[in-house]
């Protein structure tokens, strides 16, 4: 099919280059774009090549093979710019058991995807006053403004309180791995959980998080980690590294 190539401009510096046929009317200079998801809107056919800048979440790609249909890839970037389809790609929140927000990529996840998250959120029921998401456990929303279509939301151990940091930290990927293969995810991006101001040692969650990913090795076309900070992601390659073949 002849076309001709169109730069779409998205909020955020995003860019996207689409094949349009050229028998359609142009694209209007004030449309914006921030997801292949958002040119459904549009009645013409538009094939979506390739997205440069953020849209994938930013930065130089690392590849790790997991099997001969899987593949890790790591990366340093902001995680709420990330989306591979727009409809089977989920990102995941490093989030608090009450699910309504905070500081770090929990507040980042929040803010980017509007307001319809933190309602989506308090509509998971609690179970028990004050949490509606245990450590080491996963829940599911819509991803709303996001690019990407989920967000499964983790809460991962405070290093210094918890007793078995380790086992609760693989249980937050087991968890959000488990929770995107029951709901048909093929991409799924990870930050590095419990990092942050929760205090986890970069090597060990690094350790942990390829490990248990490793373990869902023919369950998703390709898991990603993005990754805020020079150090984490400089350990999480060489972790990769170690671990992968």
């Amino acid at each position: 099919m002849a076309g001709t190539l169109t730069l779409l401009f998205s909020r955020g510096g995003r860019v996207f280059e689409a094949l349009r046929r050229p028998d359609v009317p142009a694209l209007r200079q004030r449309d914006h774009f921030t997801s292949p998801r958002s040119l459904r809107r549009f009645r013409f056919p538009t094939i979506v090549l390739r997205m440069a800048a953020y849209g994938s979440g930013g930065g130089d790609v690392d590849r790790f093979e997991l099997s001969p249909s899987s593949v890790i890839k790591m990366r340093k970037g902001d995680i709420t710019a990330w989306f591979v389809d727009g409809s089977t790609d989920a990102i995941v929140n490093a989030a608090n058991e009450r699910m309504l927000g905070g500081g770090g990529v929990d507040g980042a996840i929040h803010r980017a995807a509007g307001p319809e998250l933190l309602a989506a959120c308090c509509q998971v029921p609690e179970v028990r006053p004050g949490v509606r998401c245990p450590t080491g456990q996963a829940r599911i929303t819509p991803a709303f403004r996001l690019p990407a279509s989920r967000v499964i939301h983790t809460v991962g151990p405070i290093y210094d309180t918890d007793s078995q940091p380790k086992v609760s930290l693989r249980s937050a990927y087991r968890s959000c791995l488990s929770l995107a293969k029951e709901n048909g995810i093929q991409y799924i991006a990870f930050p590095a959980i419990s990092c942050g101001v929760y205090g986890y040692p970069y090597k060990e969650a690094s350790q942990i998080s390829i490990s248990e990913v490793k373990n869902f090795s023919n369950d998703f076309r390709e898991v990603h980690f993005v990754l805020f900070s020079d150090e984490i992601h400089k350990t999480w390659i060489e972790t990769a590294h170690e671990l992968l073949p």
